[in-house]
């Protein structure tokens, strides 16, 4: 391969690892032949797995170790186990320059304080950012703030703000980011002081990565007309649980609606393909891998419970974000 994409993964975290890690690795590589995998882990339990997907032995290096991040590990204790666990690995690779970004399903506050401990802070950006891509009427969205910072200043929201719009404009090439506040109300006098600082400061600059829209409210997320959201974590994080339990609640609740009876079976098989692309929708293994932005390196967290499919789709998103030269904008765009 010419200089291929090189991602470091933690093959040990997160449900079913390391079978889901090495099936989403199998899925990714078929769809794109220039990345190379630089996986960690126990290799007692993932040669096999390589071994049964038939990844190219081109494709990967191993690099053995029999020492993991539990998911019931807190951050600190993380970091206490020592620079030997697949996570702390596979982060120090990023470290050295020989990777260009890491991908893991595993603990998500090991993974914050792990990494914010190997890899610089881009310049003149305080707090990092978590990020995810949410499906909406008119394409994919951006929201940050997700979690990583409870208490944000109006330097952060600001940042935040251009942080991702350089992330939709490594995703999507063509897409023009337009910027919204997710506020309690639409009017400029709604808010606590901070989020109305934030609205004066953006309204009165211009800035030339992205168009600034004003507020949005929850119940306009989905709408479309703006595709990058902007909240501190603590009110970000309840957007998103609140989503995910919607979304999880529809579905299966159609679920039951079309199975329950025979009516309700005749009506599904009438309507199968309408309730695939529906189902297709609401699926959050599409929209999985959620950035941590700040970084000097790209930094992607699988969700923990997703499948092989869903892994799959994070190193997609990690990919997408290398070709995109997510951090180059962001530095261009940060002063």
């Amino acid at each position: 391969m010419n200089n291929p994409i090189i991602i470091a993964i933690d093959a040990m975290g997160g449900d079913d690892s390391p079978n889901k890690v090495i099936e989403g690795i199998s899925i990714h590589s078929k769809l794109s032949k220039n990345v190379y995998y630089k996986i960690f882990g126990n290799s007692n339990l993932i040669k096999p797995l390589i071994n049964k997907f038939n990844i190219p032995s081109d494709r990967y290096s191993l690099n053995h170790t029999d020492k993991t991040v539990q998911g019931e590990d807190s951050a600190l204790s993380a970091v206490k186990k020592g620079k030997e666990t697949s996570l702390w690995l596979a982060i120090e690779t990023l470290k050295q320059d020989e990777a260009h970004a890491i991908v893991s399903a595993g603990n998500t506050g090991a993974l914050f304080l792990i990494s914010k401990l190997n890899l610089k802070m881009i310049e003149n950006i305080d707090k990092p950012a978590l990020s995810a891509l949410w499906p909406s009427k008119r394409g994919m969205n951006v929201v940050l703030d997700l979690g990583a910072n409870i208490e944000c200043s109006t330097k952060n929201l600001i940042d935040f703000s251009i942080m991702g719009s350089a992330l939709l404009k490594a995703l999507f090439i063509d897409e023009k980011p337009r910027v919204a506040l997710l506020n309690i109300g639409s009017e400029e006098i709604k808010g606590n002081a901070m989020i109305k600082d934030t609205y004066q400061l953006l309204n009165e600059k211009k800035y030339s990565l992205f168009e600034f829209k004003g507020y949005i409210e929850g119940n306009n997320i989905m709408e479309g007309d703006v595709n990058v959201i902007v909240a501190d974590g603590f009110t970000g994080n309840i957007a998103l649980k609140t989503a995910e339990g919607t979304s999880n609640f529809i579905i299966s609740e159609l679920k039951k609606a079309f199975t329950s009876s025979l009516i309700g079976k005749f009506s599904s098989l009438l309507n199968f393909s309408n309730l695939k692309n529906f189902k297709n929708k609401l699926d959050p293994r599409l929209y999985n891998g959620a950035i941590l932005l700040g970084l000097s390196k790209p930094v992607i967290k699988s969700h923990g419970s997703t499948d092989s499919i869903g892994f799959a789709n994070s190193l997609k998103v990690c990919e997408k974000t290398i070709k995109g030269k997510l951090i180059d904008q962001i530095k261009q765009n940060i002063n």
